[in-house]
């Protein structure tokens, strides 16, 4: 059978080991024979272990020696796959324990390119020379017909999101004529959808720093942040209370940091805590750090304050996995996506985005950060509308929470922003707002908050919430960095919905949707609803979000997050449903 082809290895482990005292587990990558009917190999990259006396665990239980192997440049652990469950896996070496990464069964990994792998397009963006792609049409067996095309093109096939039908190429190409003309090819064949090529580079971050307020974390009062955590505490009782797992598409954040040192191995089955499973980064202060920080980060004074850590002394039970599979760029992404959700994931975090190239924003300046090709484009949009195809078909529960983007620009516009510019239930857009310089103290007041200027904006962003939060630091009560940018804003969405799914896991992508806006303050100025989108942070509060008033005083202005709020209404649809 074709599963058992040797043709099909990914990268071996390539990573040297580390000489820091701390036991961490910094990279992991699927290795060896993907599609492999027997076993799945996993590459580690493991810093602060001393040579044979460490144990791995998995799922709890010691690996069997017999299974691990030292290499050079890492360790290799083989499973059976038959035997396999997707869950923790940490290392233990002399009463030392290692961070926890979430080990997938699923079969979704896609290559990173290499320094060499890499060259500069006519627009100046980097781009993938030698691996692409292949979304196959779903009436054709994806494999095989990816083998097919890569015999016929004497190409390999090197990763695979098996869901979508999207398989990975590396091409034999020498440079990107060479690479376009064979895109072309593969793009004529019958049995080929769409063709997704990779564009990264650094960027100068459209994201930025605020100045400083008097109190830690000031901003989240915009949206009742401390409220919502007294709410769940003191309102909704102990039986009510549901697991729920988030994922966050993120690299890694910093376990050497106060706001996650103590998410140390595995949950080992305890209930009334938050379980927090990623790779381990050098910088506390970094975006993944930051952004699972707004969910998990401990209240003792690491510079952030996670949400539904704030609800763990109520015998809260959530699972954050944070990953990305890859430096694969977006199809990375989705893989990882595509993974957690299989594994359980209700809720998605999506940090990222980018726009087509001469995008214009609000003020008609041509977007110069976070842009791609429009043959990038092109795939991306493709690669998008099949996650959530396949979301719909097989995973109608799960919810996508995204980030507006940073750069004044319309979020709804088709294809001009990815994924923001995408309809469809189960994909919810976040702008940003901050704190109104003024003596207002009335939190319901629509002047209370004002929108970010950075901040994407039009009808496609469902709600807003705070742009600015503190990130981490690397000994407790330093002063901390405050980030601003709606990557920041989307994970209060998410700890949100996952706070409210915990209350009643019912709740559809739809109703989640429609609880939020229900529940949502009033930001900006009075408004015309005949007013063009742009006058708009979010779409237009409706009478029918305000028991039909066609007075409200909210009615026509945009959609502030309300966590105390929305987590009512949360409790209050159980009540509803019965």
């Amino acid at each position: 059978m074709h599963f058992y082809l040797g043709a099909l290895l990914l990268a071996s482990c390539g990573w040297a080991w580390g000489t820091s005292d701390d036991l961490r587990i910094q990279h992991w990558e699927r290795c060896g024979n993907l599609f492999d009917a027997k076993k799945i190999e996993i590459c580690l990259t493991v810093t602060g272990s001393a040579a044979d006396k460490a144990n791995i665990r998995f799922n709890d239980k010691i690996v069997p020696s017999v299974r691990i192997r030292r290499e050079q440049r890492g360790l290799r652990v083989t499973f059976r796959r038959n035997e396999m469950v997707s869950g923790p896996l940490w290392i233990e070496e002399s009463g030392r324990q290692s961070n926890a990464v979430w080990i997938s069964r699923g079969d979704s990994y896609v290559a990173a390119a290499g320094e060499k792998e890499v060259v500069k397009n006519a627009d100046g963006i980097t781009t993938y020379l030698n691996l692409v792609s292949l979304i196959i049409e779903e009436r054709y067996d994806g494999l095989q017909e990816s083998l097919a095309l890569a015999k016929k093109y004497n190409a390999t096939v090197v990763g695979a999101i098996p869901p979508l039908n999207l398989y990975q190429l590396r091409l034999p190409v020498r440079n990107l004529i060479e690479r376009d003309a064979l895109i072309l090819r593969l793009s004529s064949e019958i049995q080929v959808d769409a063709v997704v090529i990779e564009e990264t580079s650094p960027e100068k971050s459209a994201e930025g720093e605020a100045a400083e307020t008097a109190d830690k974390n000031r901003e989240r009062s915009a949206n009742r942040f401390w409220d919502a955590v007294d709410f769940y505490r003191k309102r909704i009782p102990v039986k009510q209370r549901h697991p729920i797992r988030v994922g966050i598409v993120e690299r890694d954040l910093d376990f050497d940091a106060p706001d996650f040192h103590d998410y140390l191995a595995g949950c080992r089955g305890d209930k009334s805590r938050i379980c927090v499973y990623a790779r381990d980064a050098d910088s506390a202060d970094d975006h993944g750090s930051t952004v699972t920080g707004i969910l998990a980060a401990s209240w003792d004074g690491g510079g952030n304050e996670g949400f539904l850590r704030g609800l763990a002394p109520a015998e809260s039970r959530f699972d954050i996995i944070v990953d990305r599979n890859s430096d694969a760029g977006v199809t990375a992404n989705i893989a990882a996506s595509v993974n957690m959700v299989e594994d359980g994931v209700r809720v998605l975090n999506w940090s990222w985005g980018f726009h087509r190239l001469g995008t214009k924003n609000s003020e008609n300046r041509t977007l110069d950060s976070s842009v791609r090709s429009g043959l990038a484009m092109s795939g991306y949009e493709e690669l998008l509308e099949e996650f959530f195809l396949w979301l719909r078909a097989r995973h109608p529960n799960v919810i996508v929470v995204n980030s507006a983007g940073n750069s004044a620009a319309f979020s709804g516009q088709d294809e001009y922003r990815l994924p923001s510019s995408l309809v469809t239930e189960q994909l919810l857009v976040v702008g940003g707002h901050e704190l109104n310089n003024g003596d207002n103290t009335d939190v319901s007041d629509p002047a209370f908050a004002k929108k970010r200027d950075s901040s994407n904006l039009d009808s496609r962003v469902d709600i807003s919430a705070a742009a600015c939060s503190y990130g981490s630091v690397t000994k407790a009560e330093e002063k901390a960095k405050l980030h601003c940018g709606t990557s920041y804003a989307a994970p209060l969405v998410t700890a949100t919905i996952a706070a409210m799914l915990s209350i009643n896991p019912e709740l559809t992508p739809e109703q989640l949707r429609i609880l939020l806006r229900r529940s949502a303050m009033a930001i900006g100025p009075d408004a015309d609803l005949e007013k063009p989108d742009a006058d708009d942070l979010t779409a237009p509060i409706l009478p029918s979000e305000r028991n039909q008033q066609l007075n409200h005083p909210h009615v026509g202005r945009s959609a502030r997050l309300d966590m105390q709020s929305a987590l009512d209404l949360a409790a209050q649809s159980l009540g509803r449903a019965r």
